[in-house]
């Protein structure tokens, strides 16, 4: 997770998530990872990462700085962009794993944003859903959960717990 600084809106259009989706994609071309999930929100981001050969500080030091390059070029501003360095957390249980997933798909319905996670346009949650296609994201890993890899039974999982979570949940 990476939040912008001062708690400061990392994305202020459309163009600037699209921005970020093609460092992403650089960093897909450059470093061998899985990205299982994510969610773009105003002033923060969620990955759910699952590296390969190489240290995540490299992914994300290699995220965060050509995102804040291109976005600090676009505003003519100098500084910071994010708050500190990313948070990572790791993942060493296959209900952990699940969890993160459902967390950071309903983060803009916790957030007040929208009802239903299918309804936010910037979440991997549509891939899941086979609404779109993505190739920035792996949703074998996570789907391979449940029964035939049912992408109902995911939808299930993640929209029948909107009550609070709160054992287990990560901040964020």
């Amino acid at each position: 997770m990476c939040r912008g600084n001062h708690r400061q809106n990392i994305f202020r259009d459309e163009e600037d998530r699209q921005v970020y989706f093609m460092v992403l994609k650089w960093a897909k071309e450059k470093y061998d990872f899985f990205l299982h999930s994510y969610c773009l929100m105003s002033n923060h981001v969620h990955l759910h990462l699952e590296t390969v050969d190489v240290n995540i500080a490299s992914i994300m030091k290699y995220i965060n700085m050509h995102y804040a390059i291109s976005f600090n070029q676009k505003y003519n501003i100098v500084g910071h962009l994010f708050q500190d360095r990313y948070r990572a957390e790791l993942i060493e249980t296959d209900a952990y794993n699940l969890e993160i997933s459902r967390y950071i798909h309903l983060n803009p319905v916790e957030a007040g944003i929208v009802e239903r996670p299918l309804d936010y346009p910037w979440s991997s949650y549509s891939a899941y859903m086979g609404v779109k296609k993505d190739p920035l994201v792996t949703t074998k890993k996570i789907l391979g959960y449940f029964l035939n890899s049912d992408t109902a039974l995911y939808q299930k999982y993640v929209e029948s717990s909107r009550q609070s979570r709160s054992s287990g949940k990560p901040n964020g």
